[in-house]
């Protein structure tokens, strides 16, 4: 489970963007790669769980200054991220590992595996998958810094009882 926050500046805009998502993390060929989910379209690798993280997080921000550069207003912006993050892989079979994952953890109960025993774990329906696109410059906007949300990676558990 992923969540990112990042600020865009457009043409005349400026739009907060909160994701919480969905990726897949695995070991192929000697790399780590992370798909998305939600976001399906996007798949980055490297040599480490941190390094695929984090290309996988600029790849996701290149997206978004992509529809930024490509978009005559907010409300376009708006759109084209709402649609990139809804847009299901083509036959769901990341989305179906994913919840085939999450049954294994909750059937098992099982710790996760090296490397991702330290990552917190969170329960998928206490944060669901969603994308929230603000416009940030409003004349009655407030900014506080508990507005601000660092980005985290964490694993499936038991929904609690």
């Amino acid at each position: 489970m992923i969540t990112l926050r990042d600020v865009v500046s457009g043409d005349g805009f400026l739009a907060g963007v909160t994701l919480s998502g969905r990726a897949l993390m695995r070991h192929e060929d000697g790399a780590w790669w992370m798909y998305g989910v939600r976001p399906a379209p996007i798949a980055e690798c490297g040599g480490s769980v941190d390094e695929a993280f984090s290309r996988f997080r600029n790849r996701y921000k290149e997206v978004l200054f992509d529809f930024a550069q490509e978009a005559r207003d907010f409300e376009q912006f708006k759109s084209s991220v709402e649609g990139f993050f809804y847009e299901p892989d083509k036959d769901s079979e990341d989305e179906q590992l994913w919840e085939r994952a999450l049954v294994a953890i909750r059937t098992a109960g099982c710790a996760p595996p090296e490397p991702f025993a330290k990552l917190p774990r969170e329960v998928p329906e206490s944060k669901p998958s969603q994308i929230t696109v603000e416009l940030l410059n409003r004349a009655d906007a407030r900014f506080k810094p508990s507005d601000n949300i660092t980005d985290t990676y964490s694993v499936p558990m038991a929904q609690a009882a």
